[in-house]
């Protein structure tokens, strides 16, 4: 089934996008931020977003991605939100960082809703399900996942990004997650040569990126690869496997084309959009999802 999502996310919103910009609530701070998917015109005037932000990231002329940020007084350059889910908080550290990032990607709450209710219902049998997190950044799914009281493996190539993780796991008082500073990929290869078995498998894949060893990632040319290997990584029977695509240009139906000939046909599928709405009633897309179970 086809779907555009949006979560319910109190600590979050969309205050007005336009000219490649978005400004954006995080708990009680202000941000702005460019946006390359804002083609249109701003409905709040510059004046408007001047006085509303309290962080606006400049460009440093060479990097679309890189630059610096512009506080105003009493902007502390950390702070922390939290996401309700059932019987659980995640709370999440936020950081304004040199490539225009905060350490969260809020449309991805969408996703942390059906992961939780996907791992309770694989631990309804009475055992505890595992569970894969690639190129799991600062580990929202991860929590979500250990929240619902699985055993969670987070794996991502960053040491600074995994120990990020791991102080967003202790603030929101949950322990036990298994921690891997690799190269995705070859992590997967490894555990394929093992035999290892997953109930979900989250996959979060940046359009680039380099492995902890340098190890080289490009999208378009090692998806294949990396959804074969999760395939014969994930579980037969009442599995679930997630997969977000950010780079423009990729669909949501070239996701579903790609996971169905890795994984056959799914008893459920979903995918489409994930968006937020701004203020003036404007939808940016933010990326596309594919989730399934079998």
């Amino acid at each position: 089934m086809q779907e555009q999502l949006t979560p319910d996310f109190g600590d979050y919103e969309l205050i007005d996008t336009g000219d490649f910009e978005k400004l954006e609530r995080f708990g009680p701070y202000v941000t702005r931020r460019p946006e390359p998917q804002a083609i249109w015109r701003r409905s709040l005037a510059e004046e408007e977003w001047r006085r509303q932000a309290h962080a606006s990231f400049l460009r440093d002329g060479r990097s679309d991605e890189r630059g610096e940020w512009r506080l105003r007084p009493g902007m502390p350059d950390r702070w922390t939100i939290g996401y309700a889910l059932p019987g659980a908080t995640l709370r999440m550290r936020l950081a304004l960082t040199s490539f225009k990032h905060v350490g969260i990607f809020p449309e991805q709450a969408a996703n942390w809703d059906f992961i939780c209710d996907a791992c309770r219902a694989a631990g309804s049998s009475g055992r505890t399900p595992r569970v894969l997190n690639l190129f799991a950044y600062t580990g929202g799914a991860t929590l979500a996942a250990r929240a619902a009281g699985v055993e969670v493996t987070h794996v991502d190539s960053v040491k600074q990004v995994v120990t990020w993780a791991r102080e967003n796991m202790e603030q929101s008082g949950l322990d036990g997650v298994r921690w891997i500073v690799e190269d995705a990929l070859k992590f997967v290869r490894r555990e394929v040569r093992r035999g290892s078995r997953y109930d979900g498998i989250i996959l979060d894949p940046p359009a680039y990126g380099r492995g902890a060893n340098g190890e080289k990632w490009i999208l378009e040319e090692n998806i294949g690869e990396m959804l074969a290997g999760c395939a014969e990584l994930l579980a037969p029977q009442g599995a679930f496997l997630v997969l977000n695509l950010y780079s423009m240009g990729l669909s949501s139906t070239l996701a579903r084309t790609a996971v169905r000939q890795a994984f056959g046909v799914p008893r459920e599928e979903q995918w489409g959009e994930l968006c937020f709405t701004d203020r003036a009633g404007k939808e940016l897309p933010l990326g596309t999802y594919y989730r399934m179970k079998r």
